[in-house]
């Protein structure tokens, strides 16, 4: 599991005198038994590992190279399972319901995008008022039995919304995410009447400044002719209340497709789509798209995980490095002596992990050095420090702690400008 401390022993040998060690990433099947065609792990020398999120879906094997006069021999251990990721799963792209919205009609929901590499799915469908609820579904009525990936919809759903509710799992914990609200569930498909929406507006598209996305009207019933009019909004990363009533309206944008601005950028947006015939008329709203990303970035790698990764050169001066993730091992500190691992990831403000970021860390007060001096982040946008503590270093007692100013920077850019992070964090001591 990433996160996790894997130790390898060097095995049994007979006449070695030296040992070197070498930690590989192989195939899922595990590779050949020797991890002779397994990928090698860049400074992954020593007995312990630590795997990080370029190993996820992969499996490892530690690899011992004993030497003595007269040559060398190289034995490899087993693989290890395949590599989880160690963080509860965070929905990507939110469950989608199918179906016709009509009593008697069975909805189906997808699972929707996530990390974490869940295992399990569970599932929940809501009854919610004509405004559809929360986005979260957290204020709508859960119907009874109603927990697998498809409902059909009954009397007591006409006139109400519904949501399906799905709870993603893995082994550090689970996660629910909520589907947009369907359309009004109907009593019958009538082809008379004023508009009734059977299937939501879609949008198509990439989200990102300068792409174009494309609208749907979604399917309609009701006395002919209909004619559809559009209107984009655009929402907050919740993607805002089903209907779109809290999202804000964008000016011009009335037609069927829309070319994403800057102003788009960090928002989702929606099309809400008006349906009119000689009867009256009614307004549905799409699903939400991802958040709006800026213009594409130079240099774009998509990580195993799913986390797209930049260089630090291709950040814009409007966006900023930020100082991710800070980990300790071991935390707590119950030693003066022996050397302390510090894992710091680094991503900027749009969300992407960045690489080749230069990365200060120092304790305040000087109590510690780092071996090394300043690091710099790889692919995954990992950095990792070796800190040996000090003569000073503080005496080992559970209510201190040390702290750590980390500075994450570009080669270049101003000491105290460009695009800059910073954070100050602290590990807690323990008694030895």
């Amino acid at each position: 599991m990433v996160g996790a401390n894997l130790t390898g022993s060097a095995g049994t040998w007979e006449n070695a005198s030296s040992y070197a060690y070498q930690w590989v990433r192989c195939a899922a099947s595990g590779s050949a038994p020797d991890g002779s065609d397994c990928t090698v792990i860049g400074g992954a020398t020593t007995t312990a590992y630590s795997p990080s999120s370029s190993d996820v879906g992969f499996r490892l094997r530690f690899r011992v190279t004993a030497t003595n006069t007269d040559g060398s021999t190289t034995a490899a251990s087993n693989p290890t399972a395949v590599v989880a990721d160690g963080s509860v799963p965070t929905n990507t792209k939110e469950p989608v319901v199918s179906g016709t919205p009509v009593q008697g009609q069975t909805l189906t929901t997808t699972n929707g995008d996530w990390t974490g590499s869940p295992t399990d799915y569970d599932y929940q469908w809501v009854r919610c008022g004509t405004d559809g609820g929360n986005a979260d579904g957290s204020n709508c009525t859960v119907i009874g039995g109603a927990t697998t990936n498809k409902y059909t919809l009954t009397g007591d759903d006409v006139g109400r919304r519904l949501r399906s509710r799905v709870i993603a799992k893995n082994s550090a914990g689970q996660t629910t995410a909520a589907s947009n609200a369907t359309p009004v569930i109907a009593a019958s498909s009538s082809g008379t009447g004023a508009p009734v929406n059977r299937t939501e507006p879609r949008i198509s598209g990439t989200a990102q400044a300068g792409r174009t996305l494309t609208a749907t009207s979604g399917s309609w019933t009701g006395t002919t002719p209909i004619a559809y009019s559009y209107q984009w909004v655009r929402c907050p990363t919740d993607g805002g209340r089903g209907d779109g009533s809290n999202c804000a309206t964008i000016g011009g944008a009335t037609r069927s497709t829309h070319v994403l601005t800057p102003a788009d950028v960090g928002q989702r947006m929606r099309v809400k789509v008006t349906a009119r015939n000689s009867v009256g008329s009614r307004t549905a709203a799409s699903n939400p798209t991802a958040i709006v990303q800026p213009s594409a970035a130079s240099g774009i790698i998509t990580l195993p995980n799913g986390e797209r990764s930049v260089p630090v050169t291709s950040i814009p001066a409007d966006q900023r490095l930020i100082v991710d993730r800070v980990s300790f091992t071991p935390n707590p500190v119950r030693s003066r002596t022996a050397p302390i691992t510090v894992r710091v990831k680094v991503k900027d403000t749009r969300g992407f992990v960045v690489r080749d970021a230069n990365v200060f860390l120092r304790s305040t007060p000087l109590v510690t050095r780092t071996v090394g001096g300043d690091g710099r982040t790889g692919t995954d946008g990992w950095v990792t420090f070796t800190v040996q503590p000090e003569r000073d270093f503080p005496a080992l007692n559970p209510s201190y702690n040390v702290q750590f100013f980390v500075k994450a920077y570009r080669t270049g850019d101003p000491p105290l400008a460009g695009v800059a992070g910073y954070r100050l964090v602290q590990v807690a001591l323990g008694r030895s």
